[in-house]
């Protein structure tokens, strides 16, 4: 071992024994523990809340196909690992006796489905219940609205193209069955054995071929790269969980960048609290470095001494943190076991390398100014305390730590946007903060001259030392910034999941209401105390012309990019039309149609488009649109663009028409209503007078999808104590971090003869007036990271958050004070003599 080593190590015993390096390993501890802890259980809970979306498509990706899929590609995903399934769906009619019926047919082999579960009830509309089973050859579940329909019961024979099936059960759901009250006919569920005696699939069909896979995430990813080059964007679409655009595929998407950005601000705090324990771990040292250098030592030896002290320091700090970590992580997926879905079994390496990167890249890249400032200390000071480092240039630290952060947080995230927007908002806080520093001064010299109390000795000493308080009230606002910036989210992102779903929200769907039935099913069910919410006259249309240019109207929702010509929907469209702008609608360009009675009297009908698919097909405000309804062309105009919210479980219309252009036509209605799941019974005898009703039922889903919020909310507002926690031990640091100037100020007021209480008073005032300056400028900085996080990332409407004006600076005030007083409270009971003699 080199003297350098030697020496390095005995002074890391010896300080380790005398508590010298309590701050900065602590804060190394703080930062790896936070880090690993927050990662590791983002990524547990992500893994299942993934593995929950992927029951929504009952694997982790889907291949469809208009052609049958190749068996070779099937065998290929078998060899890496991956477990496969298929299923067979087209629309058929079913027979039983002289009632017929259109039916979504869906004939699946028997691994299917490879994630979630079939459900199904022993009478239409009864109690669900999951089955491993699928079934049998002959047989077919098929869903309560058939039974309704075709007034069947179990062990009914109905006839499926030329097929002949025994109906065994009630079908609830199947993990894929997807949400639409439009297009979604009754399921019929057989084997895929049965299939060719069905004859259904022959020429001419629209038949849609699946193809089901699951794995490991690097074995899917591995079977993706071969298998993408290999599909025909005419006939094949790949789709995964990270493809889910449902309303509960958003949900949790929202929630993992929410982890993803607790975990950033989990490497920030941790940075910070390095920075505060580096520099005075410096500062301790600097008479120890001009000792070693009158005694003879070399820069190169004092160099080497005090890096391997940090490397002593930062291996310690490291192997300390993970295994807090890793137990306090434990802890809270215990603590939450029984109310999410997070297995303690599964293992990721993620968090742990990234925890130690955080760990090491902090603790060296903090620590690069103290200790160049700590290397240029002078020999002279061994007689002059007054003499400090030589080094003044900040911008080396501005750089480091700046280049620091943000590495972190691009490695970590792999997210610029949200890397950036953190980090500018950072930023932008401390260049006000530092303007905030001049005009405390500025009070400080104004305030703290005259009569001494204990406000103006706070204020003087707010003054005098004007560096040290900038940088804790650096310190001090980013922290609050970022706990903000969490709790704020986590409430306004939960709130918007809540508000989607409240109690009461529609849980069935009916549809193919006649005009001349409408009024007696509104006054049956107020009779039977249920309430019929608005109806929605609906009539198909085909969307065929822009401006008078045709659209292809075969083509898909999905791009396309090798057809020619303009794009269309693909098929009919749910045509509706009000004066009325729905609720959860908002135009976000033109004029809502009761503002367009100009446009009518011209003999011009306004049509309000969904920005969604004006986008897609490429509408614009003064478009001409087109539709053939019936054997009748309906000319409309677009006066308005409106924005949709998808996730609301409402009807929803990509095209909403002037009323007076349809007149002409008879719709049928579509309406929605609540029932409680214990009158689910009723359900039979309430639809029993209006046989040509159907009903669609998505309590299921619904139920499914409030599951899955209150799993997400659960583990957010443990995600959030994990942070203030992190935060509050950020804090204690900072406070810490000023104990030994604070000792000397206190020795010498003592020695002048001023009172315990007037010391106490004035420190406990100095840490008041830091704190609310540090939590109104945290407000400000936290509403433009807020803004630019919901607009940016989390796609929100950004708002302003006044009550946090005023609730940080007061929070600041009393949490900073209490901690700087209990942070300070053992120092301030010290007698002078034991202050004098610390001093030494």
């Amino acid at each position: 071992m080199t003297t350098s080593f030697n020496l390095a190590w005995r002074l890391f015993r010896h300080e380790a024994r005398r508590g010298e390096l309590t701050i900065i390993l602590l804060a190394i501890v703080l930062s790896v523990a936070a880090v690993l802890s927050l990662s590791l259980f983002s990524e547990r809970l992500q893994g299942a809340l993934k593995s929950r979306s992927a029951a929504f498509i009952a694997a982790d990706a889907q291949l469809r196909s208009d052609d049958p899929i190749d068996e070779a590609w099937l065998t290929k995903a078998r060899e890496e690992g991956l477990s496969t399934a298929k299923q067979v769906a087209t629309r058929s009619m079913v027979f039983s006796g002289d009632d017929m019926s259109l039916v979504d047919l869906r004939a699946v082999n028997e691994q299917y489905p490879l994630k979630g579960s079939v459900s199904v009830s022993d009478q239409p509309f009864g109690e669900k219940q999951e089955t491993k089973t699928l079934p049998a050859p002959g047989e077919a579940w098929v869903q309560a609205r058939l039974f309704q329909t075709l007034s069947l019961t179990l062990g009914d024979d109905i006839e499926i193209g030329d097929g002949t099936f025994r109906v065994t059960r009630v079908l609830v759901d199947i993990p894929d069955a997807g949400f639409s009250i439009f297009n979604t006919d009754p399921i019929a569920l057989i084997n895929m054995s049965d299939l060719d005696k069905t004859a259904v699939t022959g020429p001419g069909s629209r038949v849609r071929y699946v193809g089901y896979f699951s794995g490991q995430p690097n074995n899917l990813d591995a079977f993706s790269d071969w298998l993408l080059p290999n599909l025909n964007d005419d006939l094949h679409s790949w789709r995964t969980v990270a493809d889910d655009e449902s309303a509960i595929g958003r949900s949790v998407a929202s929630a993992e960048r929410y982890f993803l950005l607790a975990s950033l601000l989990a490497i920030v705090l941790a940075a910070v609290s390095i920075a505060v324990a580096a520099q005075r771990y410096a500062q301790r040292h600097f008479d120890p470095v001009a000792i070693m250098k009158t005694l003879g030592a070399t820069s190169k030896v004092i160099r080497q001494v005090y890096l391997y002290q940090i490397l002593f320091i930062t291996a310690l700090g490291i192997a300390i943190g993970l295994i807090i970590g890793f137990i306090g992580q434990q802890i809270v997926v215990s603590l939450v076991a029984d109310r999410v879905d997070v297995s303690l079994d599964v293992w990721h390496w993620r968090p742990l390398i990234i925890a130690v990167a955080t760990g090491a890249t902090c603790a060296l890249l903090f620590s690069l100014y103290p200790l160049l400032q700590l290397f240029s200390v002078p020999p002279l000071r061994v007689l002059r305390k007054d003499i400090s480092a030589n080094l003044r240039s900040r911008s080396i630290q501005f750089i480091a730590s700046g280049g620091a952060i943000f590495s972190l947080m691009w490695m970590y995230s792999q997210d610029l946007k949200i890397s950036a927007i953190l980090f500018v908002s950072g930023a932008a806080l401390v260049l006000g903060l530092l303007g905030a520093t001049f005009v405390l001064i500025a009070l400080g010299r104004r305030l703290g001259s005259g009569r001494m109390g204990p406000w103006q000795l706070a204020w003087a000493r707010i003054k005098r030392r004007a560096m040290d308080n900038s940088v804790q009230l650096i310190s001090f606002s980013v922290t609050i910034m970022l706990l903000l910036v969490v709790l704020v989210m986590r409430n306004d992102m939960v709130s918007q999941w809540r508000s989607q779903l409240p109690e009461g929200t529609p849980n069935y769907f009916l549809i193919n209401i006649t005009p001349d039935i409408q009024p007696n099913l509104d006054r049956h069910f107020s009779d039977n105390g249920i309430q019929i919410e608005e109806f929605y006259p609906v009539i198909r249309g085909r969307f065929v012309a822009v401006n008078d240019e045709g659209v292809n109207t075969d083509v898909s929702k999905e791009e396309e990019p090798n057809r020619e010509g303009r794009r269309g929907l693909g098929r009919e469209a749910n045509l509706t039309w009000s004066n009325t702008l729905q609720k959860e609608n908002k135009v976000i360009e033109g004029q809502w149609h009761a503002g367009t009675d100009t446009y009518v009297n011209e003999g011009i009908y306004p049509v309000s488009v969904e920005e969604g698919v004006a986008t897609r097909l490429g509408i614009k405000m003064g478009d001409k649109l087109t539709f053939n309804v019936g054997s009748e062309i309906v000319e409309t105009k677009v006066t308005s663009i409106r924005e949709v919210n998808w996730q609301t479980m409402q009807p929803n219309f990509f095209f909403v028409i002037h009323p007076d252009v349809m007149k002409s036509f008879s719709p049928t209605y579509i309406t929605s209503f609540y029932l409680p799941t214990e009158r689910k019974p009723e359900l039979t005898n309430l639809l029993r007078p209006f046989g040509s009703i159907t009903m669609f039922d998505v309590d299921a889903r619904i139920n499914q999808l409030r599951e899955i919020v209150d799993q997400v909310s659960v583990a957010v507002e443990f995600i959030l104590v994990l942070v203030l926690m992190a935060g509050s031990l950020v804090l204690i640091a900072q406070v810490q971090a000023s104990m030994d100037e604070r000792r000397q100020e206190i020795a010498i007021l003592r020695t002048l003869g001023a009172k315990g209480g007037l010391i106490r008073q004035s420190v406990i005032f100095e840490f008041v007036i830091i704190g609310s300056v540090a939590g109104f400028m945290a407000a400000l900085a936290n509403e433009l990271s807020l803004y630019m996080l919901q607009t940016s990332v989390f796609q929100m409407e950004g708002s302003l958050h006044f009550e946090y004006w005023a609730i940080a600076p007061t929070v600041g005030a009393v949490v900073v004070g209490i901690l700087g007083a209990f942070g300070c409270w053992r120092l301030l009971t010290l007698n002078t003599s034991q202050m004098l003699r610390k001093m030494v």
